[in-house]
């Protein structure tokens, strides 16, 4: 199961149900896909495809978005 937090443009941000419990969260399109952690900071943690530029728009949605992605992934995974 890998619930959608939102969809902004191009990009998907997801969970996957079974995966390790430090937070972070997933993005995809159509070109690829990244995994960004969440905590202790924003940080790439694994590229497939995207651009430099593509990662930097993402990580300011995250930046952007923090908040409702913590309280999603809260939600989801009750932690």
């Amino acid at each position: 199961m890998s619930p959608t937090v939102f969809k902004i443009g191009a990009y998907r941000f997801f969970f996957f149900s079974r995966e390790e419990q430090r937070k972070h969260v997933h993005v995809s399109t159509t070109e690829g896909e990244a995994k960004f952690w969440l905590e202790p900071e924003i940080e790439l943690a694994n590229n497939y495809r995207l651009s430099r530029k593509q990662l930097k728009q993402i990580e300011a949605l995250i930046e952007e978005h923090y908040d409702e992605i913590v309280d999603a992934w809260r939600r989801h995974f009750g932690r």
